[in-house]
């Protein structure tokens, strides 16, 4: 099973940081936030990852090469370059279907390059059982964060995401995806992933996993300061 590390965005809530260097390739805790990723997917035993970006994607190559040092193979998805600009998380993942699934295999990870989860495990066990299952996706939920405090889905006791539910979770931005998830989603056009995982809850096939390990989205300067002072988990 390959992965993606969603690496396109602009990261406008970190200028003026992000104004020099892509969020994902900012350094958390001695190493850059996307290198965690990397490190956690390799343990897993991973080997083919897709790194889609657009801003300032030349960086990436540069920085992270071609994956051998972690044991892995990275590949390139430049949206910038051949699309003009970043195609928000569905479009984008949908435009690196064919890296995804070079292999054979219809069903992938996907996470975010912005988020830091330092002791989670892509589970090769959850991998296995969403594979043999019916299931479009399976996302990944944690408590909600005092930024977010209404959460994005319920969780049903049979593990299916709910839009409306007494207990709602925020959605880590790490899930296992079917390719056929994204068989709507135009080609080479910017497409938001929220309006996909709506329609797959109407379908009953958005399965959702409560996670309770730390995690940050890494998306002001303030919480990037308390990361690396030690003041947040």
């Amino acid at each position: 099973m390959r992965a993606i590390i969603l690496a396109a965005g602009r990261g406008e809530r970190l200028r003026p940081l992000t104004d020099h260097c892509p969020k994902p390739l900012i350094s958390v805790r001695g190493k850059p936030l996307i290198v965690w990723h990397l490190e956690a997917l390799a343990r897993a035993g991973v080997r083919d990852i897709v790194i889609n970006c657009a801003w300032l994607e030349e960086q990436f190559p540069a920085a992270l090469g071609d994956g051998s040092r972690w044991g892995l193979r990275l590949h390139y998805s430049f949206e910038g370059r051949d699309c003009g600009g970043a195609l928000e998380t569905a479009g984008g993942i949908a435009r690196a279907l064919p890296q995804l699934t070079a292999d054979g295999d219809e069903s992938f990870w996907v996470v975010s390059g912005d988020v830091f989860l330092p002791g989670f495990e892509f589970d090769t066990e959850a991998a296995r059982q969403f594979v043999q299952g019916p299931r479009l996706a399976e996302l990944w939920m944690v408590d909600n964060p005092e930024h977010h405090p209404g959460g994005d889905f319920g969780i049903s006791p049979e593990g299916l995401a709910l839009l409306d539910a007494p207990q709602r979770y925020t959605w880590s931005c790490v899930g296992l995806y079917r390719r056929e998830f994204f068989a709507a989603v135009p080609p080479g056009q910017a497409a938001r992933l929220r309006p996909y995982l709506e329609a797959a809850i109407a379908q009953g096939r958005l399965g959702a996993r409560h996670y309770r390990g730390p995690w940050t989205d890494v998306g002001t300067a303030q919480r990037l300061a308390a990361l690396n002072a030690g003041t947040r988990p």
